[in-house]
């Protein structure tokens, strides 16, 4: 590394430790959790007193004289102010010292993949796992070096048969896209420390309002932003939240030489999305479980995949580690892949789309949307398989709309 690229590292690290200091005095507030989510990172503006972070279109920043930061802000690909407040707000409904926002999901993955590992580095993937992750690390880190295994997260000997001495990461789904499977996040986190790997959690499915992974033990939060954080189908985004600092600075170091970061209006939707997550959440959850009922008793279907069911085999987990079981359940049909196909076509209410977490009910297949890159590979799903994104309507007209669907 040359002298100019240590400085470049070491002016990022000092940012991020500004920003970190910032965030303690922020988060110092000992509230509960809407209240974080409401204030965190969002103190009113000092010039107007306006209650609304102010978005920040600028590229760049007035020194006070050569060298001479204005807050630290210099360019906004290394920092906004309105990223920075969502980057607060994140990492205190994580419960994490540093939070950092992305161009989406997936430029969070790349950048901590990129960040952690290094040609001939090993990640173990969870046997269930989003079908862009599955992609981004088959196709793009495998290329570059990176080799994976697949492996049933809640089988320890399982776990142990594929771990190597390059493992660095330990990559865990819970609940999982799209099969609902639960795994035990603080058993992880131990078998990964054990083994000096980092225990990475896409949370993204129950967002911080249900779980909080790195309370558990985890090491580092990945989050779709796209989804339950920004909540209105109108954003795309990612994150990453940490809890250790010298972790944190290699992170933000990547996250400026990468740039794959968020511009400051998609930072500020996301902003806005937060405020209204736990009362989302809470909606998303019951109507969720009324639809898991409804589904159970429903002569065309074969199995429901909701972690709030009793006999689910993961629920004593989930209750355990999460305080409500969220918004997306999946089902397989007895009539097989063109049984689900139909459903799929015939839903009103829900609308085929891909994506999740929006207010609006969602319905997709996907053995042929969201996981067709996992075809033929052993992360292939079920194509009986249908998801649902349970939005925020009234759950009476959602559970009409599947009733006609399934008839």
């Amino acid at each position: 590394m040359t002298p100019a690229e240590d400085d470049a590292r070491a002016t990022i690290a000092a940012s991020a430790s500004e920003r970190g200091a910032e965030r303690g005095r922020s988060r110092a507030m000992d509230g509960g959790f809407n209240t974080r989510a409401i204030h965190a990172g969002q103190d009113p503006d000092p010039a107007t007193g306006a209650v609304i972070p102010p978005l920040h279109l600028t590229t760049t920043y007035k020194q006070d004289g050569v060298g001479g930061l204005r807050g630290g802000y210099e360019y906004s690909r290394s920092g906004n102010p309105t990223r920075t407040a969502l980057q607060e707000a994140l990492a205190a409904l994580e419960e994490g010292t540093t939070g950092l926002a992305f161009a989406s999901g997936l430029a969070a993955e790349d950048t901590l993949l990129r960040t952690v590992c290094e040609p001939g580095s090993h990640v173990v993937l969870g046997g269930d796992a989003y079908g862009g992750t599955f992609r981004l690390i088959s196709r793009v880190a495998a290329p570059w070096g990176v080799e994976h295994s697949p492996a049933d997260l809640n089988d320890l000997d399982a776990l142990r048969s594929v771990m190597r001495p390059t493992t660095r990461v330990i990559w865990c789904e819970t609940p999982t896209n799209p099969l609902l499977n639960i795994a035990d996040i603080a058993r992880l986190a131990e078998f990964a420390h054990e083994h000096g790997a980092l225990l990475v959690v896409d949370n993204t499915f129950a967002s911080p309002y249900l779980q909080r992974p790195l309370t558990l033990g985890a090491d580092v939060v990945v989050h779709s932003t796209t989804k339950y954080l920004g909540g209105h189908s109108d954003v795309v985004g990612g994150a990453l939240v940490v809890g250790d600092d010298e972790l944190a600075d290699r992170l933000a170091y990547h996250q400026n030489a990468m740039g794959a970061v968020n511009g400051p209006f998609d930072a500020w939707l996301v902003l806005r999305g937060i405020k209204t997550l736990g009362v989302r959440m809470d909606r998303h959850g019951a109507n969720a479980a009324c639809i898991a009922e409804f589904l159970l008793g429903h002569p065309a279907v074969g199995s429901v995949l909701y972690p709030g069911l009793p006999d689910h085999p993961g629920h004593d987990v989930a209750a355990r580690q999460m305080s409500g079981f969220g918004g997306m359940l999946s089902f397989r049909l007895t009539g097989g892949e063109e049984a689900a196909l139909r459903v799929c076509e015939r839903a009103r209410v829900f609308t085929l789309a891909e994506s999740l977490g929006g207010v609006e009910s969602l319905i997709e297949h996907p053995a042929r949307m969201t996981h067709a890159s996992a075809a033929g590979s052993p992360l292939e799903v079920p194509a009986d398989l249908v998801r649902l994104s349970v939005g925020i309507e009234d759950a009476e007209d959602l559970l009409a709309d599947l009733d006609q669907a399934l008839a």
